[in-house]
């Protein structure tokens, strides 16, 4: 009789939904051989092919879009028997405050492993900008914060860094003019950022709107009214980066960094690490293509 190992199973869905091996090992906190050996050895227990290595990402074979549904449903029912007996004493609530514009694609990921090893903690998700969310840590109101930041006031933990680019439309040409028209979100922390780099350059600006919606600064850039800044890999589709021919003086780097309570105990370490694990194992990647 041979019986199929739930661990196999398990960094076979997570190679499936993040396509690759280094990131599904990150999100196990397994060494990228591990997650290969496992792999291995369930394509030679069911001896068939499950993935497909001949492109750069990974990705199914038949026999493995197969496998996928009822190898989830093995690991969700293990999970299920495993919580319903254990961790009783892990029930409550963690408050984790992220910036709108880096939740995707690490932060579901991490939320769903988090909601499978701690069943009965609920995470309450914040999503506000870096400067009430320093804001709220301060006054003990969140267990856990990322921010975007330039530099650190301590006590940051940094996770990555990430380039800040400019942003404007499709083939358009509003990064053109002068003075130059910008879109910023009154609270967007890189809103005076962008101010400062333009004056330190001698390029004239003025505001395009004033507007704390989001949504109103993509539909004002996307009309070609005016740029704005986002970092790389994070720009909604409707919005292209500017290359570095565009005129525009370079914007600085950005870092991605974790504050964690010193009072959260057991969850909020454990959440903190895969949150770490996470981050390692995605560096956010700006989008090939660009104006300017």
């Amino acid at each position: 009789m041979r019986n199929l190992d739930v661990t196999t199973l398990r960094s076979f869905v997570a190679v499936a939904d993040s396509g690759g091996v280094t990131r599904a090992a990150g999100f196990l906190n397994l060494t990228q051989s591990a997650v290969s050996m496992q792999l291995k050895r369930l394509e030679e227990l069911l001896d068939t092919q499950l993935l497909d290595r001949s492109n750069r990402r990974i990705s199914l074979t038949p026999a493995g879009e197969k496998l996928l549904s009822q190898a989830r449903r093995m690991v969700e029912l293990n999970d299920d028997i495993f919580a319903s007996l254990t961790h009783h004493a892990f029930e409550g609530e963690v408050r984790l405050g992220v910036p709108h514009d880096i939740i995707y694609p690490v932060i579901p990921q991490i939320l769903q492993r988090f909601d499978a090893e701690y069943p009965r903690v609920k995470v309450h998700l914040a999503s506000l900008f870096t400067t009430r969310l320093k804001q709220d840590f301060a006054r003990g109101e969140m267990d856990l914060i990322l921010t975007t930041e330039d530099v650190s006031d301590g006590g940051g933990e940094r996770l990555a860094t990430v380039p800040l680019m400019w942003n404007g439309a499709p083939g358009g040409s509003a990064h053109k003019a002068r003075p130059l028209r910008i879109a910023f979100s009154a609270h967007c922390k890189f809103r005076p950022l962008a101010q400062r780099v333009l004056d330190g350059a001698d390029v004239a600006w003025e505001h395009a709107v004033d507007t704390g919606s989001d949504r109103t600064i993509e539909a004002t850039v996307s009309a070609d009214l005016a740029v704005t800044a986002a970092l790389a890999g994070t720009e909604p589709p409707q919005l292209s980066p500017l290359s570095a021919s565009c005129g525009l003086p370079p914007l600085p780097e950005q870092a991605i960094n974790l504050y964690v309570s010193e009072t959260g105990g057991a969850v909020v370490a454990a959440l903190a690490e895969m949150i770490r694990h996470g981050y390692a194992a995605h560096q956010p990647q700006p989008r090939l293509k660009s104006v300017g």
